[in-house]
C-alpha cells in the first residue's frame, strides 16, 4: 500500500482540505500510518485522538484510528470536544501523541489534522516527513487496540483548578463548534450569571462561521451583551483553540489588547517574564510589556511556531492576533481559548474595573486588517525578499522575524508571504489616519518596485 497526498493539504501547522475534493477517507488512513510510524521511532506506543463536531469528523476520525492501529499503535478515542481538550489528554493520558481531527475555523467543508508527538507541535518538517512516507508505504506495521477515556470533566475541573476571579455576567458563543459542552460544564462551575449560545455541536453552523476573528461572527453575542447588559461576551471558534472578546459597548477585543490584560497580572508575579506576541502584534503591547517590567518578544505567526518560540524562551505567556492564546504559567504551555477566558476573567476582577473601563484607558491607533494581495506562487517569496533588501540597504527599521516589518516616525507595517495562496498580506498601523495613509503609501511604493501593486 502507498499513498499521496493532495500537495494543498500539506501545511505548515496542520494537515487540512476540503473533504470530497482534497482530502478524504483514504488520507486519514495515511495520516494514522504515517503518524504511528513516528511515534514509533521515538519509542512510543499510544496516541490520544479527537475530534470536533463537524460532519465528516467521524468518518474521518474511523478512518485515523484504522491507519493508527495498523501501524502497531494504540489508539484512545476522546470524542467530540475542542482542541484543547486533546492537547490536554496528550499531556496528562500517559499517551505518547494526540491527534485532533478538526476544520478549525474554516468553512464547513473543509476538515484536517493538529498534531502533537511528545508534548510538541508535530509541524513544517515534521508534517512534510509524515508525507514523505507514504508514496513508498514506508510504514510501520502492527494491530493497536483501541479504548475510549471521558477526559471532558477533568479538563474542566483542570480549567477551574486555584479560580480566583470573581463574579461576573458574561455572554458565551460558542458558534455550534465543539467547545460547547465544555463550555457549559465550565460556566455550571464558574460564579456569577452566564448566558450561553449556540452550545451544541453541529457541523453545519447553523447560525453563524465559527471565527471570532472576523467581527461579523460576534454580531449575535454583541446582541446578547447589549440586550442583557453584561459585563462582557466570550466567543470561540470552531475547535475552541481562539477566543474572541467583546466589551459591554460592543468592541471587540484582538488578540493583542487580550494579552495585554492579561499580562499585567502575570508580570506582578513574575517580574521580568518574557511575553511573546507575533509579527501582527500592535506596538502598544510591546509597549506595554516594557512598561510592566517584562521582556516583549516577537515571534513567527502561527500557533505551532509560537509554542516552539515558547519553549526556547522559557515563556510564561504569549498570543497571537488571531485570538490564539498560550499559556506555560500554571498551564501545560498549549493555546486554549477556554482557558484563556477563565484566565481573563480573573485579569479584569484583579483591575478591580469593568473590561470597558480597561479599553478605554488603551492606546487609541488606527490600523489595517490583513489584507492580501495576489502575486503568483512563483514570486510571492522573492517579492519579500527584494523588499526586504532594498529597506535594509536604504537603512530603514526593519524586522524580518516573520516577512519585513517596518518602523518609523508614523507607525509600523507588515509585508509577509501567505502560507495557503498565492499572495503577499500587508497589514498597517499609525498613530491616526494621517499616519496611517503615508504608511499605507510606503507599502504601496515597496511593492511597486518590485512589479506588485495593491
Amino acid at each position: 500500500m502507498s499513498h499521496r497526498f493532495h500537495r494543498s493539504v500539506l501545511r505548515e501547522y496542520d494537515i487540512r482540505g476540503i473533504v470530497g475534493r482534497t482530502l478524504g477517507e483514504d488520507d486519514a488512513v495515511a495520516v494514522g500510518r504515517g503518524f504511528a510510524t513516528r511515534v514509533r521511532q521515538a519509542g512510543g506506543s499510544r496516541v490520544a485522538v479527537g475530534r470536533d463536531g463537524r460532519t465528516t469528523s467521524p468518518m474521518l476520525e474511523a478512518a485515523l484510528v484504522r491507519g493508527l492501529t495498523a501501524g502497531g499503535v494504540d489508539a484512545v478515542r476522546i470524542g467530540v470536544g475542542p482542541s484543547p481538550m486533546l492537547y490536554y489528554a496528550e499531556a496528562t493520558l500517559g499517551v505518547d501523541g494526540g491527534i485532533q481531527v478538526t476544520g478549525s475555523h474554516n468553512p464547513a467543508d473543509h476538515n484536517g489534522f493538529k498534531m502533537v508527538l511528545g508534548h510538541r507541535s508535530f509541524w513544517s518538517a515534521d508534517i512534510a516527513g509524515l508525507a514523505a512516507l507514504g508514496p513508498a508505504g514506508d510504514w510501520s506495521e502492527g494491530t493497536g487496540a483501541v479504548t475510549d477515556a471521558d477526559v471532558l470533566p477533568a479538563y474542566v475541573e483542570r480549567l477551574m483548578r486555584g479560580y480566583d476571579g470573581g463574579a461576573f455576567r458574561i455572554g458565551w458563543d460558542c458558534g455550534s463548534g465543539a467547545a460547547g459542552p465544555a463550555v457549559e460544564a465550565l460556566c455550571a462551575r464558574l460564579p456569577g450569571e452566564h448566558h450561553l449560545l449556540f452550545t451544541t455541536p453541529d457541523g453545519n453552523f447553523p447560525h453563524h462561521h465559527p471565527d471570532p476573528s472576523d467581527e461579523a461572527n460576534l454580531a449575535d453575542l454583541k446582541r446578547l451583551v447589549a440586550d442583557e447588559r453584561l459585563d462582557f461576551g466570550l466567543a470561540f471558534d470552531g475547535d475552541g483553540d481562539r477566543i474572541g472578546v467583546v466589551d459591554a459597548r460592543g468592541r471587540v477585543l484582538w488578540g493583542d489588547q487580550i494579552l495585554m490584560l492579561l499580562a499585567e497580572p502575570l508580570l506582578a508575579e513574575l517580574p521580568g517574564a518574557t511575553i511573546i506576541a507575533d509579527v501582527k502584534a500592535s506596538a502598544a503591547l510591546f509597549d506595554r510589556v516594557a512598561a510592566l517590567g517584562g521582556h516583549a518578544v516577537m515571534a513567527r505567526t502561527g500557533h505551532s511556531a509560537i509554542k516552539t518560540r515558547m519553549v526556547e524562551c522559557g515563556a510564561p505567556l504569549a498570543g497571537e492576533m488571531s485570538g490564539h492564546i498560550f499559556f506555560g504559567q500554571h498551564y501545560y504551555g498549549f493555546d486554549d481559548a477556554l482557558y484563556a477566558a477563565v484566565r481573563l476573567i480573573r485579569a479584569v476582577h484583579l483591575a478591580g474595573r469593568s473590561l470597558a473601563e480597561l479599553v478605554d484607558a488603551m492606546p487609541v491607533l488606527v490600523s489595517t486588517p490583513d489584507l492580501r494581495i495576489p502575486v503568483d506562487e512563483t514570486r510571492k517569496l522573492a517579492v519579500v525578499e527584494e523588499v526586504r533588501a532594498r529597506l535594509t540597504q536604504a537603512g530603514a527599521r526593519v524586522d524580518d522575524t516573520d516577512g519585513v516589518r517596518v518602523t518609523t516616525a508614523d507607525g509600523w507595517w507588515l509585508l509577509r508571504s501567505s502560507n495557503t495562496q498565492g499572495a503577499v498580506t500587508v497589514r498597517a498601523e499609525g498613530s491616526d489616519q494621517p499616519a496611517l495613509d503615508r504608511l499605507l503609501a510606503e507599502v504601496d511604493a515597496a511593492l511597486a518596485a518590485s512589479g506588485v501593486r495593491r
